[in-house]
């Protein structure tokens, strides 16, 4: 092959992998083949191999993955060279180097099986990744192609725990890649053994990290399900209350009303009545008062301050405790609030408590209704009997 020749070759195949190298492939890309067409010419010289050899180790290092261009890359090599055999006819060799330079590209095809000096230094080469100080930055550029080609994702250890086994399975062919590249193999598969432990370790600590904020998600989501429900039963135990409270008023005023019109009419007839009445309209005011109470609503001062703010000190949940801020300050306080989750769980906590004072008031004086109202109507009722039963009427 003349020089004409070599330089119209390189210029094409360079040409070739700027326009037609896919974006996606990273690792199989110009870099990788240059780093080849290095290291063949390396080798080449330890074994004085001739010009024509050398040329040929040349060519095929530049066109071994060629085959990326189109597909995915499976059976690439077998792609590459009819690739190979189409241009390099084209360019002048004939086809007995031809065959050749196609035995070179095919032989790299993992698992590996050279049946030449020539093919054994185009594997070493192809493969001397293994053994270079890049590695591991080569290894995750080769996972990363994998992943952009639409081939199953892996997590970072089971890949290096695949790299390890190719590692082991892997042996360089010929005397100067075990001379020169196998201690930097070894050193590299000592480093990617500590490499899977810490991948290991960090995919555990993710692990449970995400378990971790699972169980918090889980946790606040029952804490705001404990609020909701704690609320929503003190106010229905509130509205309870009010319900029960405007019937004994509403049936106190009834018979209020009745005893009023009926009763007074014709005390003067049966004074013996009197009592009776009294005791029963005592009853009924009595009960009506504690009702009144109650319902009776009770309403802070409405004004919390910035310093009550700053200090996490106001509740501004409660109606009663901001009615009379100005609302720039209200906006300011509930931004505050809804900052701090703490503060927030503190006030809602506040609210919940000074509501279960206001509903034991409010149970307390309603249960004083109801039992003065039972005992009073009880022993009026009784009075009426012995009114009518014992005192006779006094005559006209």
């Amino acid at each position: 092959m003349v020089d004409k020749q070599l330089e119209k070759f390189e210029r094409w195949i360079r040409e070739m992998f700027e326009n037609r190298q896919k974006s996606e492939v990273c690792y199989h890309n110009m870099d990788h083949s240059l780093q080849i067409v290095k290291k063949v010419a390396e080798i080449g010289e330890y074994y004085n191999l001739s010009k024509e050899e050398k040329e040929d180790l040349y060519v095929a290092g530049w066109m071994h993955d060629i085959g990326y261009w189109e597909g995915k890359g499976e059976g690439h090599e077998i792609k590459g060279s009819e690739m190979a055999q189409k241009y390099l006819i084209e360019l002048g060799l004939n086809q007995e180097r031809v065959d050749r330079i196609k035995s070179l590209i095919l032989a790299t095809k993992v698992p590996q099986n050279p049946k030449n000096l020539l093919e054994e230094i185009i594997c070493d080469a192809d493969l001397f990744h293994l053994s270079s100080e890049r590695f591991f930055e080569q290894t995750l550029l080769l996972k990363k192609e994998k992943t952009n080609l639409g081939f199953e994702k892996t997590s970072l250890s089971e890949w290096l725990k695949d790299s390890r086994l190719f590692m082991l399975a892997h042996h360089y062919h010929t005397e100067y890649a075990k001379i020169y590249f196998q201690p930097g193999k070894e050193a590299n598969l000592e480093s990617i053994e500590m490499r899977i432990k810490e991948a290991e370790e960090h995919s555990k600590a993710k692990s449970e990290g995400k378990k971790k904020d699972k169980n918090k998600k889980k946790s606040e989501r029952g804490i705001e399900t404990m609020f909701r429900i704690t609320s929503k039963n003190h106010l229905a135990l509130s509205a309870l209350a009010d319900n029960k409270a405007n019937i004994m008023i509403s049936v106190n005023s009834i018979i209020i009303s009745i005893v009023v019109a009926v009763f007074i009419r014709i005390i003067e007839e049966f004074p013996y009545y009197l009592v009776p009445t009294l005791m029963l309209i005592t009853t009924c005011l009595i009960a009506m008062v504690f009702a009144i109470l109650a319902t009776r609503p009770n309403v802070t001062n409405g004004i919390v301050t910035k310093e009550d703010i700053r200090k996490k000190k106001g509740n501004l949940l409660y109606f009663g405790n901001f009615y009379e801020m100005p609302l720039p300050e209200y906006k300011e306080g509930m931004h505050a609030l809804m900052d701090d989750g703490t503060y927030l769980y503190d006030s809602m906590i506040t609210d919940i408590y000074y509501l279960g004072i206001v509903l034991s008031k409010k149970y307390f004086l309603l249960r004083k209704c109801y039992n003065i109202f039972m005992f009073g109507f009880v022993l009026s009722v009784i009075s009426f009997l012995i009114a009518t039963y014992i005192f006779e009427p006094i005559p006209r």
